[in-house]
């Protein structure tokens, strides 16, 4: 049961709130994220119902050890196993929840450079949540940077 209405909505809560504000859900993905990457990387995450049947969506900031254009992430995210890149700077050029359903790829779309920090860029990722878990998305996609060096280190 929701505590407020879900269809054509959206609730930025997942699971119990806990003293700190973050919900559990978050929690477990910023936990789940530093055992699997670096235990001294900082990240934060707001997790949000949204009323769809199947799949899990990242809007995802990244900071790199090293100036990286959007270009170049493209391209080494087009080598990554399992991740495909549908990145049109257009109208409707880039892949939703709907359209990953059934698939075992993780879609990568609005590669963007990011203005605000250093180094930084932005994605918009999707994948199937039933075929392939939103952990292991951001794991794949992180393990591609990391190994040619683009991931920035935690201090």
């Amino acid at each position: 049961k929701f505590t407020k209405q879900i269809a054509f909505n959206v609730i930025p809560h997942i699971d119990v709130f806990m003293e700190d504000g973050f919900t559990k859900e978050e929690w477990k993905m910023m936990v789940e994220t530093k055992k699997i990457l670096d235990p001294k990387i900082k990240l934060t995450a707001t997790c949000v119902r949204v009323p769809v049947f199947v799949g899990h969506s990242e809007a995802v900031n990244i900071e790199f050890e090293r100036p990286i254009t959007a270009e170049e992430a493209r391209e080494t995210l087009r080598e990554a196993p399992g991740v495909l890149v549908v990145d049109k700077r257009e109208d409707g050029g880039y892949v939703t929840p709907v359209e990953c359903v059934g698939d075992f790829a993780t879609f990568v779309s609005r590669i963007r450079e990011d203005g605000t920090i250093e180094n930084g860029l932005n994605l918009w990722v999707v994948s199937d949540n039933l075929r392939k878990g939103a952990a292991l998305n951001t794991v794949q996609i992180a393990e591609a940077l990391i190994n040619r060096g683009l991931l920035k280190k935690a201090a």
